[in-house]
């Protein structure tokens, strides 16, 4: 039975107090925590400069390929937002599901499947696109069967994700008045637990993991880490090479699964650039990034849940949409639209605290192997072997850009050799 506005309004008072709450301790966690200044204010500042670093037809290469990735980019994303803009303004989404038959979670969850599988076949030629142009500049090593495949589990995976979030909301809204309370516990909860089960859930999904040979590089390796006082059992290196030519490692999980990888791609760069990547990655586990990444990102959680409340109780929207509440199976479009809405929105904020710990993580390599000159090398090999975008205009920076530029954290490193005395690279 549908509850009067009056019975609604102190639940939805509720809920936007507890809204409210939670994006305040999630901001002042952020802004606690995050390291805004990576270098002390006695570091002389220095202007990133492409032009001292790359050579003209470098720069120019990465300008071409950025103009050529960025056109599918941008019209995947633009396509994502019209889609979600169609299931938060129109109620083609509960039209949809309301053809459905089946007990209300089948409607749910084939509602998810559906809307998921019409959004990747409309985005498909995109990729295609996309991929294209990443073989056309020699990035890409697949063929279009793997390709294909990989794929496929992406959306799996993410379409997965979706319908354990959309039919928990829905299940919790049939059976509790407040239910955004166990929704953002919920929410919190399986934040943690997918980043926990990441490594060795999914991950293996997509590459093959093997221990690092023994040897020189592995046993350098490992003396690091521990001369950095950070527990590492291994060094894994994953098959990267039958997916692209990009060099790459990070670090991923926590407690007992947090491992550090390599691609194999990586290994052929010269030791001490493989050894300065890898105290990169010893500096986010040894400031925890992953696990203050998962906190954070279980605390935002928590608070789209409570705005999902909010505006899935708010009656225009619901008329518009055609769905009675959130517990209606016929409002899973509408769920799935609020959710890209705020997953694109937060978009740029997570871009900007992920800068500054990529930043942290370099300054931590740079105090670890005192080496900013095979530091420079290495951001050099990067930039160009993965061709990254060392101009990036504006709207890219803060959409895309969850890393420094190589311009700007090679600056950085020549600010830290001045600062301790060595000499410029």
């Amino acid at each position: 039975m549908t509850r009067t506005m009056t019975e609604a309004r102190p639940d939805i008072r509720a809920a936007g107090w507890a809204l409210a709450a939670l994006g305040v301790v999630t901001l002042a966690v952020v802004a606690f925590t995050t390291p805004w200044r990576v270098l002390p204010a006695t570091a002389p500042p220095l202007v990133p400069d492409p032009a001292r670093d790359f050579t003209p037809g470098q720069v120019a290469r990465a300008d071409t390929f950025d103009a050529a990735v960025s056109a599918p980019a941008y019209l995947s994303l633009g396509l994502t937002l019209v889609v979600a803009g169609i299931l938060v303004g129109t109620p083609l989404g509960a039209w949809l599901v309301g053809r459905l038959r089946g007990p209300w979670w089948l409607r749910a969850l084939l509602g998810v499947l559906v809307i998921s599988v019409a959004v990747a076949v409309l985005r498909w030629p995109l990729g295609m696109w996309s991929e294209t142009q990443l073989r056309a500049f020699g990035l890409s090593t697949q063929d279009w069967l793997s390709w294909t495949a990989d794929r496929i589990k992406n959306i799996g995976i993410g379409t997965a994700l979706t319908a354990i979030m959309v039919l928990a909301v829905v299940a919790l809204a049939r059976r509790y008045r407040r239910w955004w309370i166990p929704a953002a516990i919920g929410a919190f909860t399986l934040t943690v637990v997918v980043s926990f089960a990441y490594p060795v859930v999914v991950e293996p999904i997509f590459n093959d993991f093997t221990p690092m040979p023994a040897g020189q590089l592995r046993d350098d390796l490992l003396t690091m880490a521990a001369r950095d006082g950070v527990p590492v059992e291994d060094v894994l290196v994953a098959d990267a090479s039958r997916r692209t030519t990009a060099l790459n490692a990070y670090v991923s999980g926590f407690g007992a699964t947090r491992r550090i990888v390599v691609y194999d791609t990586l290994l052929r760069a010269p030791r001490d650039e493989v050894e300065l990547v890898v105290a990169h990655e010893l500096g986010h586990a040894k400031a925890g990034d992953v696990l203050y990444g998962t906190l954070v990102g279980g605390l935002g959680a928590a608070c789209g849940a409570c705005l999902l409340y909010l505006l899935t109780s708010w009656r225009p929207l619901r008329r518009r949409t055609g769905s009675d509440s959130a517990a209606d199976p016929k409002a899973v479009g509408l769920l799935m639209g609020l959710l890209s809405l705020v997953t694109f929105l937060s978009g740029p904020a997570q871009n900007l605290v992920s800068r500054q710990i990529e930043a942290r993580a370099d300054v931590h390599a740079l105090d670890l192997t005192r080496a900013p000159a095979v530091f420079v090398s290495m951001q050099k090999r990067l930039s160009v072997t993965n061709i990254s975008d060392l101009t990036p205009d504006a709207l890219e920076y803060v959409l895309y850009g969850s890393h420094p530029t190589a311009p700007e954290r090679i600056a950085m490193a020549r600010s830290w050799a001045r600062l301790n005395g060595i000499r410029e690279p």
